[in-house]
């Protein structure tokens, strides 16, 4: 063990100097640049090469593009001004939104986070997700301005220009942690109000408090204020940073003022009185140049005009001594060839970058033990599950956790597989030899050298000619090593160590035996399994250093688990530990594509390879979809590649074909259009053949007709126009009356939003389901068993489901339809998946079917009934929204109603012979599958008689572009079917921020042709952002005369919306209805040559 490694050991042992952090920023912001500084301050890298060597990115594709693909972990010693001691375990993270999961491994893991801004690009989108992405893991953060030279050499700006540039910036960061707080709080309060709600007595008024809440609450160490040192300036690639206390030592002594006072004036709207030796405030109202810009910036924008443009060495040297710093004389020499470096040379011994981030670290964020209870619980819980229905034991754990017991139950949270070179581990590289081995190795290769001069003397003498031998190559290479990046919350991780691995559907609750019984039956449990410990490693970046133990609170390797986790675990010695609360994913992957290898026989070694890329990448999905096709599932273009590259040069180790980009749609209906192509009204014509019927019905479809005689054929009526199917099962047991209508838009964003919360209602409709269909049960359907279940539900998840309902019934009544009217109550289920954005209706008379809301809303079950073959209209409704009809792509935002469920003789008794009877006439099999298929067809036959559309998933594409080059910006966005939606120029800059939307379908390339359109000068981020109706019908054709005067006959433009839907048909192997011959002619015979 290496004396560095020795010393990483000793302050292992101490939590109370440990520091867990991690760097987040947008792209190129400076992360990388900034870790490097902070390397190069412990001797690992050398200070001149700190921003150019990118220590931390490893891979050869992160050198090449210049950005960070990965989340890798170095520990960092820092020695304070009081002499204490620091371990500091730093995590540098990826910015671009594509490796937005590398984040969140990265945070999990994390006590506290330095946010890095650009100083000129400002607060940017990702940047905004990386401080709610701290907020949501309760992390403490400080901020870092980084690139302050920019101001200086791009922008040109004056000190008190860039003063006011910095406080507004500021003032934006504090914005979005201010909404952040805000939202929290208010959340808090609605559910303590709800909670707190008292029912009136007659005659009792209601008093309303109008109170947010917002005013009791404690946000004084919330903020980012340069006067409490949790804000750095800095310039990452000229090696200097400072906090303002650093410039208060120094102007306490020159100016004669308490250092306390600079600390809190010389940031705000503060001014001296140099004569007085007073401290003023108003600077701005008066005219005077604030403190900040007269002490702190006039000194660097002076040292940056002196050294970059004057390049004045007498000045430079009168510099350099009233600063009492020492610069070498080859560093001196670079002022004419090489300003920058002399500058850098200077500065990182006069401020350097490295004091500033590390001592703010160790002051302002907290260590293991300052570990709160709201975050133990979040991660023990989550959001889903009440920590108090935990059991004790459980409960109890939560102690371990704060004290970071050494002593106590070991809990370890891997967050991620990482793959490693075997040559890159320690047991792969050569030890240090002992003067004595290099003497015998010196003497056995003379030895060697007499042998083979001998072998040669004798073959010559004999005649014989013999080749020289030659050593085999027994290396191979062999697959990739996993290193599981974990964390040590409690007690103490030994090598060789056995634990339970917890699945994430453990449920401590459920566990009644104790921890040695549970290791003699472990068949019986199926999310607990054993593993052993295997080697333990220091994360040093590119290395690892091999370790005994690890105390709590620290970061560490693991090997030997590469066969029980798949990407992230929970590891105990107890099994009352419950699972971690899973990572939130801010980017979900959404662009696919489908691989095969060139040649068939390497396919087993395509499969093993997919399953290493999995379990490489916290990210990446790998399906193998029902035509046997192998798909990989990513988040971007660029994880695309990245992930690609992974497979076959370090997994696979084969040539692969990729096929093209599978994009995902979705298939919608909307209501019927009233204009058509050229805008005209749709009036008697006959757009529509499905929707022709013979006698006039009134305009208002939601008018109920009190003649009695008319009824059945007003109700007729009423379905032809509303394009209802009448469907009949095949052996006449069931009719079927049902239609589609589109759904209110906000209710398809609620379904949207809330979809993990609808799986929970799901699980609560089949238990009521079950305990309903207990016809022993009936009079006492509340048991002890149900109100315990319903205890481990948490309130937050019981409040937002309630919530969700009561949206839903506003959303709907809203429209003023009758067709609406009651229709929350009788929502038969959502899809597809039992959490999509569809809903099947219950519309059936004298069907009076529990809702999916019953179980949440405790409905009394006695007035309420299923019907038999009651859940194979639900599995047909899952299948139909699954795949719709227009290119087997789910249904969006489409409600399907049952009007009519008519049932034969035999299916209205319910003695088991009829039922076996009706079995046994039916002559296509069980009737509960034909019922399936039925459905289906009939649900998306009824789709089919409304108009029907495709929808795209969209991109919000955020782009900073120049004036100059806004034109060729527009210009690539406009070819790629975008449309801008906001465009501001930032204040001080030519620099335009555009956000526009852009079809996912047309955005592959779009960011290497818009930096190649400009020159460089944009660079576009693409966050998926939501789904979107295509306008175009897929299968409009010309039909009055001014839509064939304009189109012509044969309609020859391009349909977006056929476009997308026949490339999609292609794919899947459907038919597609297209011409063989476009055009024609006539074959012309050649003459003979004769």
């Amino acid at each position: 063990m290496s004396s560095k490694t020795e010393l990483v050991s000793v302050l292992q042992r101490n939590p109370q100097n440990i520091r867990n952090i991690c760097i987040l920023a947008h792209v190129d912001h400076g992360k990388t640049t900034l870790a490097d500084s902070l390397i190069a301050s412990n001797g690992i890298i050398s200070p001149r090469l700190a921003g150019k060597l990118r220590y931390m990115d490893s891979r050869e594709d992160e050198q090449i593009r210049g950005i960070t693909m990965k989340s890798s972990a170095i520990s960092l010693y820092f020695k304070s001004e009081e002499d204490e001691e620091y371990l500091i375990n730093l995590i540098d993270s990826p910015g671009h939104v594509d490796f937005s999961s590398e984040v969140s491994t990265a945070v999990r893991l994390c006590d506290g986070a330095i946010v890095v801004i650009d100083a000129v690009e400002g607060v940017c989108p990702q940047t905004q997700a990386v401080l709610r992405q701290a907020w949501l893991e309760k992390l403490k953060p400080i901020l870092v301005f980084n690139k302050i030279d920019r101001l200086i050499t791009e922008l040109k700006m004056s000190p008190d220009e860039a003063a006011i540039h910095l406080q507004q910036l500021l003032e934006k960061v504090n914005a979005v942690t201010g909404s952040l707080f805000s939202a929290e709080v208010l959340e808090k309060f609605s559910k303590s109000t709800t909670s707190s709600e008292k029912v009136l007595q007659p005659g009792e008024q209601t008093v309303y408090d109008w109170s947010a809440g917002l005013e009791f609450s404690d946000d004084s160490d919330l903020y980012f204020t340069p006067n409490n040192g949790n804000v750095i300036f800095a310039s990452a690639t000229d090696g200097w940073g400072f906090r303002i206390q650093q410039f208060s030592k120094i102007y306490a002594k020159k100016l004669g003022i308490h250092e306390r006072i600079l600390d809190k004036t010389l940031w705000g709207d503060y001014y001296a009185n140099v004569k007085a030796k007073k401290i003023l405030k108003g600077a701005q109202a008066k005219g005077k140049r604030p403190l900040f810009a007269q002490f702190v910036l006039d000194n660097i924008w002076s040292l940056y005009d002196t050294i970059l443009t004057r390049r004045d060495k007498e000045k430079c040297e009168k510099i350099t001594q009233s600063l009492g710093i020492s610069v070498s004389a080859r560093d001196k020499r670079l002022i004419q060839t090489d300003p920058k470096g002399y500058l850098k040379a200077l500065c990182t011994q006069w401020i350097p970058l490295s004091q500033a981030v590390l001592s703010g670290t160790c002051e302002h964020l907290p260590s293991p033990l300052n570990i709160t209870g709201d975050r133990v619980e979040g991660l023990m819980c989550g959001s889903t599950y009440s920590f108090d229905a935990f059991p004790p034991n459980t409960q109890a754990l939560k102690t371990d956790f704060v004290s970071c017991d050494p002593s106590g139950k070991v809990i370890v949270l891997v967050s991620k597989m990482v793959a490693i070179d075997p040559s890159h581990l320690p047991k792969a590289k050569k030890k240090t030899l002992t003067d004595e081995e290099i003497q015998e190795r010196r003497e056995a290769a003379k030895q060697r050298l007499l042998d083979k001069q001998n072998a040669a003397d004798t073959s010559e003498t004999n005649g014989v000619a013999t080749q020289p031998a030659t050593e085999s190559n027994d290396i191979t290479e062999s697959e990739p090593h996993f290193v599981a990046f974990a964390r040590v919350f409690s007690g103490t991780l030994r090598k060789g160590q056995k634990l339970f691995m917890l699945g994430p559907k453990h449920d401590p609750s459920h566990i009644q035996e104790g921890d040695d019984e549970i290791v003699n039956d472990l068949h019986s449990y199926p999310h607990i399994s054993e593993v052993t410990i295997g080697d333990l490693y220091l994360l040093m970046g590119r290395e690892l250093s091999s370790l005994c133990d690890v105390p709590p609170g620290n970061i560490v390797g693991i090997s030997g688990l590469e066969d029980q986790v798949l990407k992230s675990a929970t590891l105990s010695t107890t099994v009352a530990c419950p699972p971690f609360n899973p990572l939130s994913k801010d980017n979900a992957p959404i662009i696919r594509v489908a691989v095969e290898p060139k040649l068939l026989s390497q396919m087993n070694q395509l499969v093993d390879g997919l399953k290493l890329l999995n379990q490489a990448d916290p990210c990446v999905r790998v399906l193998v979809q029902e035509t046997g096709e192998h798909v990989i599932v990513c988040a971007g273009e660029v994880h695309l590649q990245r992930c690609l590259d992974d497979l076959r040069d370090r997994f696979a180790k084969i040539k692969i074909n990729v096929s093209a980009p599978i994009v995902p749609f979705r298939e919608t209906v909307i209501p019927r259009p009233k204009v058509d192509m050229m805008n005209e009204l749709i009036g008697g014509q006959d757009k529509d053949l499905m929707q022709r019927f013979k006698s006039k019905a009134p305009e208002d479809d939601d008018m109920i007709e009190d003649d009695q005689s008319a009824q059945k054929s007003k109700r007729r009526n009423y379905f032809e126009r509303k394009g209802c199917v009448r469907i009949i099962t095949p052996g006449n047991e069931h009719e079927f009356v049902l239609r589609a209508a589109p759904l209110p838009e906000e209710v398809t964003k609620l379904l949207e939003i809330y979809a993990d919360d609808l799986k929970i209602l799901d699980l609560r409709d089949v238990e009521f389901r079950e305990k309903l269909n207990r016809k022993s049960q009936l009079n006492n359907i509340k048991t002890v068993d149900e109100q315990s279940e319903n205890v481990k539900i948490n309130l937050d998840t019981t409040k937002r489901l309630t919530d969700l309902y009561l949206k839903i019934k506003e959303e709907f009544e809203k429209t003023k339809r009758k067709t609406w009217v009651g229709a929350c109550d009788n929502i038969w289920s959502f899809g597809p998946r039992r959490n999509g954005c569809n809903v099947l209706i219950n519309r059936v008379n004298g069907y009076r079917r529990p809702s999916v809301w019953s179980a949440l809303l405790g409905e009394c079950p006695h007035e309420k009934e299923y019907r038999e073959l009651d859940q194979s209209i639900v599995s047909g409704f899952q299948l139909a929204t699954l795949a719709g009809p227009l290119c087997e792509e789910p249904m969006q935002g489409v409600a399907l109603i049952l009007e009519e469920w008519n049932r034969g003789e035999e299916e209205i008794s319910n003695e088991p012979t009829d039922l076996q009877e009706s079995f046994k006439k039916s002559s296509k099999g069980s009737l509960s599958g034909q019922l399936i298929s039925t459905m289906k067809e009939a649900f998306r036959t009824t789709f089919q008689n409304q108009p029907q559309r495709l929808m795209t998933a969209m991109y919000t594409c955020d782009v900073q572009a120049t004036a100059e080059v806004l034109g060729k910006v527009y210009a690539v966005l406009g070819k790629r079917e975008g449309r801008v939606v906001k465009e501001e120029m930032k204040e001080g800059s030519d620099v335009f921020d555009i956000t526009a939307a852009l079809p996912v379908a047309e955005s592959f390339g779009f960011a290497e042709e818009i930096r190649k359109k400009t020159s460089g000068l944009a660079s576009p981020q693409l966050v998926f952002s939501h789904w979107e109706v295509i306008s175009s019908d897929p299968f409009w054709v010309p039909t009055t005369e001014e839509e064939i005067q304009h189109y012509g006959e044969k309609a020859d433009f391009e349909n977006q919306a056929t476009k997308y839907m026949n490339a999609v048909r292609r794919r899947k192997g459907l038919f597609v209805e297209e011409k063989t011959v476009q055009h024609a002619e006539k074959q012309r015979t050649l003459t003979k040559n004769k």
